[in-house]
């Protein structure tokens, strides 16, 4: 029998077990996966509770995807350029192994047409968390011209961007107080990966002023990839003007079926792990 889990913190509002018990039942096998709540300082401890209970694996998100680097014997190419983890594979010996499926997740979510015209053009990303080294990535390899961190630390924020300059040296990337995000004219995708909006965090409010995302062009995204609420502040405001918009839900389905390939060997059926998590939310 599989036995996975999530940490992170808070994760009142997580969906990850639903969509993995999907997952199990879709193609016919036994499993658990345990929502575990684990704060930073509470990591090395849960580490060795995972590995001394029979975890063949686990997810991570905020705020340790960039902690749980340091206690990994390795990661794969994706994590390494992104430099954060949020699947982890724990190896017989009980080494641990990161992978990194949020690029994956937030590159298949966008339709294949709009993935064609980011070619070429500016993005801006709100965050500078695991989740936001991750976009940086997606959107480098969908060959943006142009990326804008918008952050509150700065001094994080920075960090993160030298990362990715290493990698991606052809794509300009600069960060930038998020209380200088006023004109989104130049944005062909705007992304949120900061929790704001996210239920039991902060419901009902948008990280971007309204008057900022009136400014933006009719052909553009708005990108959240906060799933619970589905439809979070920032993309009702962006409806309301007839912005494009993606859901954080459907990022979640496709990183999570990866990171469950990534344990398991198997593919799941991800429309039967939507659907679990749409029933799950109506409830």
């Amino acid at each position: 029998m599989y036995k996975f889990g999530l940490i992170g913190y808070p994760l009142s509002h997580s969906m990850s077990k639903v969509i993995q018990e999907a997952a199990f039942k879709s193609i016919g096998v036994e499993g658990s996966y345990e929502i575990m709540e684990t704060e930073q300082e509470d990591l090395v401890s849960r580490l060795k509770y995972l590995r001394a209970n029979g975890f063949q694996g686990f997810n991570v998100t905020i705020p340790l995807k960039v902690p749980i680097t340091l206690f990994l014997s390795g990661v794969d190419n994706v994590a390494n350029v992104a430099g954060s983890a949020n699947t982890i594979k724990i190896l017989e010996d009980s080494s641990m192994y990161g992978y990194n499926t949020d690029v994956y997740g937030f590159v298949e979510a966008i339709p294949e047409d709009f993935r064609k015209e980011l070619e070429g053009k500016n993005a801006a990303v709100l965050g500078n968390g695991g989740a936001a080294r991750a976009i940086g990535v997606g959107l480098s390899i969908l060959k943006v011209k142009k990326i804008d961190f918008y952050a509150r630390n700065i001094i994080n924020a920075s960090e993160m961007v030298e990362t990715l300059r290493r990698n991606f040296n052809n794509i300009e990337m600069n960060c930038k107080q998020i209380e200088s995000l006023k004109d989104l004219s130049q944005y062909k995708i705007l992304v949120n990966t900061t929790p704001i909006g996210m239920r039991s965090k902060a419901m009902g409010i948008s990280p971007v002023e309204e008057e900022s995302i009136k400014t933006m062009d009719k052909s553009a995204i708005v990108y959240d990839i906060v799933y619970n609420p589905l439809n979070t502040e920032l993309i009702k405001i962006a409806k309301k003007y007839n912005i494009k918009t993606i859901q954080g839900l459907d990022m979640l389905i496709y990183q999570g079926a990866k990171a469950f390939e990534i344990w398991t060997g198997k593919k799941p059926d991800t429309l039967k792990m939507k659907i679990a998590a749409l029933e799950a939310m109506v409830e």
